[in-house]
């Protein structure tokens, strides 16, 4: 069976954004996590057209046991795992990993399947009743990572990230984004 992830070796292990969270977090780290809309958005806003998408991992395969959880889904039942690079000019910005049920996808009329190299926030943020429905933090140490990523990212420290469970006419899917040093420039 192919791996659940090209980006971890094991589950991260998330916290509940909990009144108060913000406060622990640094503040151009809170700046990303926080951001209310679109973060690919934020970034072309930044960069213009610099931006790109690397497709480190595209498969159907079981998430890991909090994704499942989080999402109500049979542990034997496949999702859609995407695990992305969002970059400006070969900079390493931000690497995201999406959970995309077959529901979700079916009610997206097959969009979330097709993407392609185009950001899933362009996608997403395009339906009208989007909804976020709860959000975790996390701060991943590299031995969390699989060497690959590490490479990929630039990563030789700690990682902030968030996982947002969105549903698109109530049906969920998740989205994980991790802040590498280049985003966080940019506050």
């Amino acid at each position: 069976m192919p791996s659940k992830s090209f980006l971890f070796n094991r589950e991260p292990l998330w916290l509940e954004n909990r009144s108060g969270t913000r406060h622990t977090l640094p503040e151009n780290v809170q700046s990303w996590v926080y951001e209310p809309g679109s973060l690919t958005q934020r970034l072309r806003d930044y960069y213009g057209d610099a931006i790109g998408v690397k497709i480190l991992l595209q498969q159907w395969n079981t998430p890991f046991l909090t994704e499942r959880r989080l999402l109500k889904l049979h542990d034997s039942k496949y999702s859609l795992i995407r695990e992305v690079l969002l970059h400006a000019d070969d900079k390493p910005l931000i690497l995201a990993r999406t959970i995309i049920p077959a529901k979700t996808i079916k009610v997206a009329k097959n969009n979330l399947a097709h993407l392609g190299s185009r950001p899933l926030g362009e996608v997403i943020f395009s339906y009208p009743k989007l909804e976020r429905i709860e959000m975790d933090v996390a701060l991943i140490n590299p031995s969390t990572w699989t060497p690959p990523a590490l490479a990929e990212g630039y990563i030789d420290q700690p990682i902030w990230g968030r996982r947002t469970v969105y549903a698109i006419s109530h049906r969920q899917m998740l989205v994980s984004e991790f802040f590498l040093s280049g985003v966080l420039e940019i506050f």
